[in-house]
């Protein structure tokens, strides 16, 4: 080779721009193995979902002290808190964390701290939207739900404390994601601990009072619920504002595109439809139920409160599946995101079946957690060998879910999560006007997890995230 080839090679040759260095924690979740990864990334999230629902207990228990009519208020208000609680961390908080990461796949960290501004003001926007509608629609909701007299009001003092700092909730969940999404699960779960440990001591100060401090009822445990949020907001704030976090909410970030609403609402809003799809589905089931008298309502209440508990339970998994999927997708690695999705899958089918197996066959030491009356537990023992053997459907369904959200993908999820909304209540439905029993009840939501589950299993194996349904399986190819 000569010298004048050695000399116009470097010249003849294009232009070239190295992509930005990766971040070790983006690094790592493109490469280090997947099982131990995730199952490390899920256990600070675990601890999350046993902390946010201890500091419900927690109040709980205190303002049962107050008296039936207080306890009955805020359990009219539950619900619609738990709504708000789903919404704002689990479809709209997944829709901001699977965005962030995979424009951070892309190595495109100035797209992902606009994502994160745009995640930000979609929380105050939903915030103040439920705030609104509590104030000038709760008293309708909660006649409807049942109150009357002192436990209205009861239910009115708190759900106006609470809703009208509803901003701070959609905050605290939206901050929660956005950090999620760089990958880091550690931060969320030390911020919702510290916070559990002093809602501990606030929650009766100012429920009771003592010293210079007024008792305030029921209003005090709903302002201990808004100072948690208040603090915990302004300890992810704090550090997405400093040189530690990934992302920073600076103002070089902060833009106003479409687009970047966008792709959060798009993913946001379909997950919001499944989450109410869930809910409507107990809602009906429970419906049904009341058919057969309130021992049975109070037997399935009872004995379905084990799947709200499995809720939580695969989000711990689910959340790391999100942030995985995004970035491995980001990134162009179809094959590890695929291999990450069925190792989350096949956890959480693991972890649901053997709970609903112990349930069905031992469903006395769940019940019997919760009441002794014999036609109570009759009914929720049969629900439970009913149905709990095919709780590793619904654990499936909901792992894909999550993954699907990183992929930003929802549609097949929202649709399996809408069949099984149509099976439970046409097949219980149809049960009924026939003369059938409750088992039968019963046996149509086993059916409606089996569909939810393998609907969500065959969509993602057969590529939908990358095009229309077949089935190449893909990534999977590669061990």
């Amino acid at each position: 080779m000569s010298l004048g080839v050695l000399v116009s090679s470097p010249a003849s040759a294009p232009p070239t721009t190295e992509a930005p260095e990766l971040d070790p924690r983006t690094r790592r979740m493109l490469e280090a193995p997947l099982a131990p990864l995730l199952l490390r990334m899920a256990a600070p999230n675990i601890l999350i979902m046993v902390a946010q629902a201890s500091a419900g207990l927690i109040e709980t228990w205190f303002v049962g002290r107050l008296g039936t009519d207080a306890l009955a208020g805020m359990a009219l208000v539950f619900p619609v808190v738990m709504l708000m609680q789903m919404t704002s961390a689990g479809a709209m908080g997944g829709a901001i964390a699977s965005a962030i990461a995979r424009a951070l796949g892309r190595r495109d960290r100035a797209q992902a701290e606009s994502l994160a501004w745009a995640g930000v003001w979609i929380a105050v926007a939903f915030g103040i939207f439920f705030t609104l509608a509590l104030w000038w629609g709760g008293a309708a909701l909660y006649r409807s739900m049942g109150g009357e007299g002192a436990s209205l009001q009861a239910a009115l003092t708190y759900s106006h404390v609470v809703f009208g700092a509803a901003v701070l909730v959609w905050l605290f969940n939206a901050l929660s994601a956005v950090v999620r999404g760089t990958g880091n699960m550690a931060l969320p779960a030390q911020v919702t601990t510290v916070g559990t440990v002093l809602l501990l001591p606030l929650s009766p100060l100012l429920i009771f009072g003592w010293g210079p401090v007024p008792a305030m009822g029921i209003a005090g445990g709903a302002l201990a619920l808004v100072l948690y949020y208040l603090g915990g907001t302004l300890a992810l704030w704090t550090y997405l504002r400093s040189p530690h976090s990934l992302l920073r909410l600076t103002r070089q970030g902060l833009q106003w595109r479409r687009a970047l609403f966008g792709s959060i609402l798009s993913v946001g809003l379909a997950a919001a439809v499944s989450t109410l799809a869930t809910n409507l589905t107990i809602g009906i089931a429970t419906g049904l139920v009341g058919h057969f008298g309130p021992a049975a309502i109070a037997g399935y209440g009872t004995a379905s409160r084990l799947e709200y508990i499995l809720v939580p339970l695969v989000f711990g998994l689910g959340a790391p599946l999100v942030t995985l999927v995004g970035t491995c997708l980001g990134a162009g690695d179809r094959d590890r995101a695929m291999r990450a999705t069925w190792i989350g899958a096949g956890v959480a089918f693991a972890l649901t079946e053997t709970i609903g197996l112990i349930a069905a066959l031992f469903p006395h030491a769940w019940l019997g957690l919760f009441g002794s009356d014999p036609a109570m537990l009759e009914t929720g023992a049969q629900y439970l060998r009913i149905v709990g053997p095919v709780y590793g459907f619904f654990g499936i369904g909901l792992a894909l879910y999550f993954a699907s959200q990183g992929a930003g993908k929802l549609a097949w999820p929202v649709g399996g999560n809408v069949a099984r909304l149509l099976v439970a209540g046409v097949g219980g439905w149809w049960s009924l006007q026939s003369g059938g029993t409750l088992s039968q009840v019963f046996a149509a939501q086993a059916v409606a997890l089996v569909v939810y589950g393998s609907m969500n299993a065959l969509a993602v194996a057969g590529g939908v995230w990358f095009g229309r349904l077949s089935w190449t399986w893909p990534g999977i190819r590669r061990g």
